[in-house]
């Protein structure tokens, strides 16, 4: 019987309702969680009469429209007596929204929500793991997978050893080209530095533990140990699949 407050802010508008979120739904599992109606009489009755939209869309179609816009997410906030939700104005990137407007043009169809959440990650971050993917989205492994995968087909991702990072012609759009040498490059650093920390503790390292170390592929890992022999700080010992690269003393 509490009361419901909209508090609007000339950047950002804070609804705060009595009474903990229903069931096991929380802020990690909103999106994909099934809906669970307070009162399934109320809910129906207001479908019916076309007050509302279909059950259960409605977290959906939030998320969704503030990053089309290019705007944080809706932040929730709960204890277990009240729900906090921010909805914040702030457009944080006007090339990501044109990005985002002209890829759907092209695409003729709109993104879907996983879709816009892994392209919003990447955007603040330089990569992504399959991990991190099912955590941003709340999916399974094999949903992200799949969602990971259909990006990297359109072009607009780019596996880089384990992870996945924003293709070329996206950093154009919404970074530099010369951030994704960076990043690029970054990972590439990064790599080198595992491997030469194993070689403290080890004699030698194989293509296939570098690969492991570093979350590249094969013929990406071959890469980066070719480049550091060709600049005197590994030599190879042996060849083909057995070779052993060792540390340049």
């Amino acid at each position: 019987m509490a009361p419901i407050y909209v508090k609007h802010y000339p950047t950002k508008i804070v609804i705060k309702n009595s009474g903990g979120f229903p069931g096991d739904i929380n802020e990690s599992n909103i999106i994909t969680h099934q809906s669970i109606p307070r009162n399934k009489l109320i809910a129906i009755t207001l479908q019916h009469l076309k007050y509302v939209q279909r059950s259960g869309q409605g977290v959906d179609i939030m998320f969704q429209s503030m990053l089309t816009e290019g705007k944080p997410y809706p932040e929730y906030a709960s204890t277990p007596n009240s729900v906090r939700l921010t909805l914040r104005s702030t457009m944080e990137n006007q090339s990501f929204v044109r990005f985002i407007a002209e890829t759907q043009d092209k695409r003729s169809k709109m993104f879907t929500l996983s879709e816009l959440m892994i392209l919003h990650y990447l955007r603040e971050h330089q990569k992504i793991t399959l991990k991190q993917a099912a955590k941003t989205i709340q999916e399974t492994d094999d949903n992200a997978h799949k969602v990971l995968n259909a990006l990297r087909d359109e072009g607009l991702l780019e596996l880089n050893g384990k992870t996945y990072m924003l293709s070329l012609k996206v950093y154009e759009t919404v970074k530099t080209d010369v951030a994704y040498v960076q990043d690029k490059t970054v990972s590439q650093i990064q790599a080198k530095d595992r491997i030469l920390e194993h070689l403290k503790h080890k004699p030698s390292i194989t293509n296939q533990k570098a690969q492991e170390l570093c979350g590249f592929n094969k013929n990406q890992t071959y890469y980066i140990l070719h480049q550091m022999c060709k600049d005197g700080i590994l030599q190879p010992d042996g060849v083909g699949r057995g070779t052993k690269y060792k540390s340049v003393k």
